[in-house]
């Protein structure tokens, strides 16, 4: 968390801790001095019911270089395909969540016009099934573009890698069904079939408003990490 003498960027987690931490910092900016370490013990300190402890370390902005800082993981890496309703409902979702998203269709006109944050890119590419690829070992692929053989193409290169983190594939137990005899006359064994998510999103979470269906794909992506 950065603090200034009017302006925070980030958080701790709110509560009475932040606002002590907050106060903290502006008095080490007021006062000059090196930075110091503080061990906190939540219930004794601060009379929080939740407990645990933890320590803060407080180092003047001056003295430290930002780019040094050791970077959190991204909670996942995501190839995402279809630039759609639903495709644009997720990557809403997405902006305000720490991961790594490829957003890709071949139909440049489907991406939204204003900016998106760097952790997003979007990528109008012909053919989308190539990117497949050049994904990194562990990468997530959810698959929702307008096009039935498009999404079987993908589907066909996401299952010739194996080494995917999560692979959701948008529709029915039907479109399932369907692609499921399909991938077989082709070769796909059945352990790789398993592992394809189609309908995607947490069982129980009933609706097939875009804005549903996102929330439910990210919360089913967040369980995995």
């Amino acid at each position: 968390m950065l603090v200034c003498a009017e302006q925070v960027l980030g958080t701790l987690g709110g509560g009475h801790l932040e606002l002590q931490a907050i106060e903290a910092a502006r008095i080490l900016l007021r006062e000059g001095g090196a930075g110091r370490d503080q061990h906190v013990a939540l219930g004794p300190s601060l009379g929080q019911c939740c407990g645990g402890a933890l320590d803060l370390r407080y180092s003047r902005l001056a003295d430290e270089n930002p780019l040094a800082w050791p970077q959190p993981a991204p909670r996942f890496s995501l190839q995402l395909y279809g630039a759609g309703h639903v495709g644009r409902a997720i990557v809403r979702v997405l902006v305000g969540i720490d991961c790594r998203v490829q957003w890709m269709d071949e139909r440049e006109t489907e991406f939204p016009a204003e900016a998106l944050p760097p952790h997003i890119e979007k990528l109008c590419v012909e053919p989308v099934h190539a990117e497949v690829d050049r994904a990194a070992p562990d990468t997530c692929f959810v698959v929702l573009t307008h096009s039935h053989d498009l999404d079987l193409a993908l589907t066909q290169a996401i299952l010739a890698r194996g080494d995917f983190a999560f692979f959701g594939l948008i529709g029915s137990q039907t479109k399932r069904a369907r692609f499921e005899a399909r991938l077989r006359q082709r070769g796909c064994s059945e352990a790789l079939l398993a592992r394809m998510v189609c309908p995607i999103g947490l069982p129980g979470i009933t609706g097939k408003e875009p804005e549903v269906i996102a929330v439910s794909l990210v919360a089913q992506l967040l369980l995995l990490h």
